[in-house]
């Protein structure tokens, strides 16, 4: 599966470059969180993944949803295929650029988000800092979670959810702190005045995430 993106490539690249990965939310396009790339570190490589599919309404999507049954809220078939495509693709981008003794970090938007969890769950020896923003971890998708308490420890997580999501209830976004909190990796976990999307405060709070 060929997933098109966008990429920002810093002035220099050496094998310790920092790269990041974004994965938009349902319906929307690789634009999106690019749109976040002034304020990031300058010497990172960014790269914001489209998704896949076309969805129901506009934009793209990694999976289909059905709005109208909980129960099929994920087709998990074409979850898991967007994260195999997602995986080999950060593989072969690192490779491309000879990335061998850096930190690669990961930013994702609702559905990319419930994406990003698994990734980083399944995989964390390949993440270091891990920004899941208005979604939630999906059972479904987490699938063999690392039982390595050493990686896990390693990652970083920032979870940021609006206390009027009207998509993604706050109470799903929260299942994330409990699960975190058992795993013993680092997390951040902030609720903000707003809805299914990311507001100034959220914002600031997320590039000094990535800054630190």
């Amino acid at each position: 599966m060929e997933l098109k993106y966008l990429v920002r490539e810093p002035e220099t690249i050496t094998p310790q470059t920092t790269i990041l990965f974004m994965l938009h939310g349902y319906g929307s396009n690789e634009e999106d969180l690019f749109s976040f790339v002034p304020t990031l570190p300058e010497d990172w490589i960014i790269v914001s993944f489209r998704a896949p599919l076309n969805s129901q309404y506009e934009g793209f999507s990694w999976y289909d949803i059905d709005f109208m049954n909980p129960e099929k809220f994920v087709n998990t078939e074409q979850a898991a295929a967007s994260l195999n495509a997602i995986l080999e693709h950060m593989l072969s981008i690192s490779n491309h650029y000879g990335l061998t003794q850096n930190q690669t970090h990961l930013c994702g938007f609702s559905q990319g988000g419930i994406l990003s969890y698994a990734l980083a769950l399944r995989l964390p020896e390949f993440f270091k800092k891990v920004a899941c923003l208005s979604c939630y971890p999906e059972e479904k998708l987490l699938g063999e979670i690392s039982k390595d308490k050493k990686k896990l420890s390693q990652l970083q997580f920032f979870v940021s959810h609006g206390t009027d999501d009207a998509i993604i209830p706050l109470e799903w976004g929260r299942k994330a702190a409990d699960l975190l909190y058992d795993l013993g990796t680092y997390f951040t976990f902030r609720e903000y005045m707003s809805g299914h999307g990311v507001n100034q405060k959220n914002y600031m709070d997320l590039m000094d995430f990535f800054k630190k």
